[in-house]
């Protein structure tokens, strides 16, 4: 229908143009009506087409990242899931009021409540240790998106008629992967690349001006421990490196948060230290920490904690880019002042959230 209108304009435009040219001056009109239906056929079909690598074409067969073919025979309107992660993903992608159940204790993230308070009040199916098999259920969502960690409920769900999909956001690749995955199935691939545009823009931004600056180097800490840190193959190393700052604990390649001693910590010898952004201690407690006395970062009061008023930007979540520009400013606020944060802060949630 959107075609046969166009090509209809185009044509009566063609014609009026022609019964025009007895009463004034015109330039010459050298295309006949054919030519003119043929091209605006030909651009209506690449504006379609365009519009099409965007629309997900159903039944569509997908790989989660435990490896596993699932099969998605339409576009689910609901949904249930299992891990903040693809929570805040699917709010992002314009998709949580597809919502039916979500992650335990969904009141300990202020996003939910800042620009999708409903979820409050949906069911609860567990944690990343252990999923509610009774609620999901009695939920019968069209789909479940749940962590790798639970990989072993596949069975169960497969034999309650659930498709599921696990998601392994562990690094900043498989982040974009699991964000392209949601894109697929959820048929919100616009939004996708929305939203992965403008991470790379304002990362480049940031990355622009830093890049002549020395790296200083960098310890990450982890939520219940002081002493637990991320090497290599973790988000936040990434994180630390786009930042403009070098990981200390870069030698490291263990998949989960790694445990050091005080020693280690020492012959590191960071000269800033970054606090988890819901870490079970805070600045001050390290400042005072005996052990720390020769630690650059202590005597230089270089300590500092990931904000997490909105959400926790140490995590590999949509809005952890901005954990980089946060840490870029501190470690280079010479080149890349508060305010360029912060209106990246302001810009990227109210595209995606709506705040």
């Amino acid at each position: 229908m959107k075609k046969r209108i166009i090509i209809l304009l185009l044509c009566g435009l063609f014609l009026l143009l022609q019964g025009c040219t007895d009463k004034i001056k015109t330039k010459n009109v050298s295309l006949t009506v054919q030519e003119t239906m043929t091209i605006a056929e030909e651009n209506v079909e690449a504006e379609e087409r365009e519009e099409s690598d965007f629309e997900t074409s159903y039944p569509v067969v997908v790989t989660d990242q435990l490896g596993r073919q699932v099969i998605i025979e339409e576009e689910p309107q609901t949904i249930v899931s299992g891990y903040y992660i693809s929570t805040s993903l699917l709010i992002a992608l314009g998709q949580e009021e597809k919502l039916v159940g979500v992650e335990n204790n969904p009141e300990k993230r202020p996003i939910y409540q800042k620009c999708a308070p409903h979820i409050m009040n949906l069911p609860q199916v567990g944690t990343v240790k252990e999923l509610d098999l009774e609620q999901c259920a009695l939920l019968q969502p069209d789909l479940i998106i749940l962590p790798f960690k639970l990989k072993d409920t596949a069975e169960s769900l497969e034999q309650l008629g659930i498709n599921v999909l696990y998601i392994k956001p562990e690094s900043k690749k498989l982040l974009e992967q699991a964000t392209a995955l949601l894109g697929i199935v959820t048929n919100s691939n616009e939004q996708v690349e929305k939203l992965q545009s403008m991470i790379l823009e304002k990362t480049k931004e940031m990355q622009d001006l830093v890049e002549k600056s020395e790296r200083p180097t960098v310890y990450i800490t982890g939520n219940s421990n002081f002493l637990t840190t991320a090497g290599c193959e973790m988000y936040q190393h990434s994180l630390i490196e786009t930042a403009g700052g070098e990981n200390v604990a870069k030698e490291l390649n263990d998949f989960s948060w790694a445990e050091i001693s005080y020693e280690q910590l020492l012959a590191w010898n960071p000269e800033y230290i970054i606090l988890a952004a819901d870490a079970k201690f805070d600045i001050e407690t390290v400042l005072k920490d005996e052990n720390l006395a020769g630690c650059k970062a202590v005597k230089n009061g270089n300590v500092y904690q990931m904000p997490s008023n909105i959400e926790s930007w140490d995590s590999p979540i949509p809005g952890s880019m901005l954990g980089s520009l946060w840490l870029a400013n501190v470690l280079h606020s010479d080149v890349y002042d508060v305010s360029r944060y912060e209106s990246a802060v302001e810009e990227f949630y109210g595209e995606f959230y709506g705040l």
